[in-house]
C-alpha cells in the first residue's frame, strides 16, 4: 500500500489536471453555444435588466454543471484505480478491475449518487452482464459494483450490482476507513494554487460574453431587446447577430 506522501502527489497531480481541463473549458467556452440552452422567458420573468447578469449566472450555471463532470474524470476515476491499485477494466462502463484469486471486482465509479435513470440503468446492468459473459473462462467469481465517490446510497431494487458510496465505497477498495477524509486533507493548498488563474478567466470571459451579448442583443439605449434574444434561442430560423472580431496579437 503507498503512503501518505505517495497519495498527497497523486492528489496534487489530479487536481492540477482537473484545473488544466477547467481552464481549457471556459477558455474554449463560446457565448451564443451557451444562450442557446438556456430559457429567456425565465430571465425577463423574473425581471432581468442587466446583461451582465445574464451572463454571470449562464456561465456560473454552466460550469458547475461542467466541473462535475470534469473532476468525475479527471480526478475520482483515475484516484479510484490508484487508491485501490487496480486496473483500468477491458469493458466499455465499467471503469476500474480488482482481481484476486477467487473473484473479478468491476468497478462502475461515479461521482455523486443521483447519475442514473432508468434508461442509463439498464445500460449499467448490460455492461456488467456483457463483461461477465467475456470471463466466465476465468471461472472467479463476478463482482459487480458501483461506486459513488461520495454522499450515502442505499442499495436501488432490482439491480444485479452492489452499490457503496463516499466512505464505504473509499474504505471497500482501500481497506482504510478513514480514505474519504484523506482526500481533502491532502489537498492542501493545491485548489488556492489554481484559484486565482481561474478566477482570473472566469472573469475576463464575463466581461468577453457581456461585451459581444452587449453587441448582438441590446438597443442603442443599452435596454436588452428581448424579443431578438427569443428570436435567436428559440425562432424557426435565427436572426443574424454580429460577429466580433477577436483582437490580433
Amino acid at each position: 500500500m503507498f503512503d501518505n506522501e505517495a497519495l498527497e502527489n497523486e492528489i496534487g497531480r489530479l487536481l492540477d489536471e482537473f484545473y488544466r481541463r477547467r481552464m481549457e473549458k471556459i477558455n474554449g467556452l463560446k457565448l451564443k453555444d451557451t444562450l442557446k440552452r438556456k430559457n429567456p422567458y425565465l430571465y425577463r420573468s423574473i425581471g432581468t435588466e442587466k446583461a451582465s447578469e445574464i451572463i454571470e449566472g449562464l456561465l456560473s450555471a454552466y460550469m458547475s454543471s461542467s466541473d462535475e463532470g470534469i473532476f468525475g474524470d479527471a480526478f475520482f476515476e483515475p484516484l479510484a484505480k490508484f487508491a485501490s491499485q487496480g486496473v483500468v477494466s477491458p469493458s466499455e462502463g465499467v471503469d476500474v478491475a480488482l482481481e484476486t484469486e477467487t473473484k473479478y471486482t468491476a468497478i462502475a465509479v461515479k461521482s455523486g449518487t443521483n447519475v442514473f435513470n432508468a434508461q442509463s440503468k439498464k445500460r449499467q446492468v448490460a455492461e456488467f452482464k456483457s463483461l461477465e459473459s467475456r470471463l466466465r473462462k476465468i471461472q472467479k467469481q463476478f463482482d459487480p459494483l458501483v461506486g459513488y465517490c461520495y454522499g450515502r446510497k442505499m442499495r436501488s431494487s432490482n439491480t444485479n450490482f452492489r452499490e457503496l458510496a463516499g466512505q464505504a465505497f473509499w474504505e471497500e477498495i482501500t481497506g482504510d476507513e478513514d480514505f474519504y477524509l484523506k482526500i481533502i486533507r491532502l489537498m492542501k493548498e493545491k485548489p488556492q494554487e489554481h484559484a486565482v488563474e481561474y478566477k482570473t478567466s472566469f472573469a475576463a470571459a464575463i466581461n468577453r460574453f457581456t461585451a459581444e451579448f452587449i453587441k448582438d442583443f441590446c438597443n442603442e439605449d443599452g435596454t436588452i431587446n428581448w424579443e431578438k434574444l427569443t428570436e435567436f434561442n428559440s425562432g424557426k430560423i435565427a436572426p443574424k447577430t454580429v460577429k466580433v472580431k477577436k483582437e490580433k496579437k
